[in-house]
């Protein structure tokens, strides 16, 4: 007896019925990736923060160097005298490439190799938050997904009419009050194709200076100094659309976004 063939339209009534399921899966799915990635990212920065804070245990208390130069003449490497946390990308030869074309991500894993923090860590995938894009597109091959805050002996925290800080800047662990409530790493997505310097904010004020990355829909993900990782999740909108935009000249009078981030940023040595 000769089978009996699929009708035209009864062909496209399965595919109908998987277009309808694949749209109802699709959102579900999303959110999986989403929620799985930001685990990740969460351990990762977890990582950081522990091995961050073992450096400290080891070197009497000093934090390491939370700036990253640009060049080997820039005006801040005086500060630190034995390099940082990460360092800039370069060559075999130690010879600075950050102005070079950026897409070498050869260079800049070298950078993360030869920093403070990468002995306690041992692995360049820590570096790396899954959601971070920029490490597929060429002009930019970025790795480094996570920058130190500025407050921790990082650049000056700056306070108000765009002035710097520097005596708001920890240099020592014992100058950090609270360390439970005081972050270190931020997620940051400098376009230039590695997180150059540290990430940084008005320490008072209504505006912002560096956007994070928004890469977790309406959160962030925080390394603190006491060792411990947090899922921020953002109660003003205005902060979602500023990372999602990249505005590097958001002002946000109000927000409780900017004063939790304002609080968490400055070490609170002269408070």
């Amino acid at each position: 007896m000769k089978k009996r063939a699929f009708t035209l339209v009864e062909l496209l009534v399965v595919i109908a019925i998987i277009a309808i399921l694949m749209a109802l899966l699709m959102p579900a799915l999303r959110l999986a990736q989403d929620q799985a990635t930001g685990l990740i990212c969460v351990n990762n920065l977890r990582s950081l923060a522990i091995g961050w804070f073992m450096y400290t245990v080891d070197n009497d208390g000093e934090l390491m160097g939370g700036h990253r130069a640009r060049d080997g003449n820039y005006n801040d490497k005086n500060r630190y005298p034995d390099g940082f946390w990460i360092n800039p990308p370069h060559d075999a030869a130690g010879n600075y490439t950050s102005n070079n074309p950026p897409g070498v991500l050869d260079d800049k894993l070298r950078g993360i190799r030869t920093g403070h923090i990468f002995p306690y860590l041992k692995t360049v995938d820590v570096f790396h938050c899954p959601s971070d894009v920029r490490i597929d597109i060429p002009e930019q091959r970025a790795h480094d997904s996570y920058s130190v805050a500025g407050g921790m002996n990082g650049e000056p925290a700056y306070s108000g009419g765009g002035k710097t800080r520097p005596d708001l800047v920890a240099e020592v662990f014992e100058e950090i009050r609270s360390p439970g409530t005081k972050y270190v790493f931020v997620e940051e997505t400098d376009d230039r194709g590695w997180n150059m310097g540290s990430w940084i904010m008005p320490a008072t004020g209504d505006c912002w200076i560096d956007p994070l990355a928004g890469w977790h829909n309406d959160r962030s993900n925080l390394g603190f100094a006491d060792g411990h990782a947090e899922k921020i999740r953002w109660r003003d909108d205005r902060t979602i659309v500023m990372n999602e935009n990249q505005d590097f000249s958001a002002c946000h009078p109000g927000s409780p976004d900017l004063l939790f981030m304002q609080q968490g940023y400055v070490s609170g040595k002269y408070k």
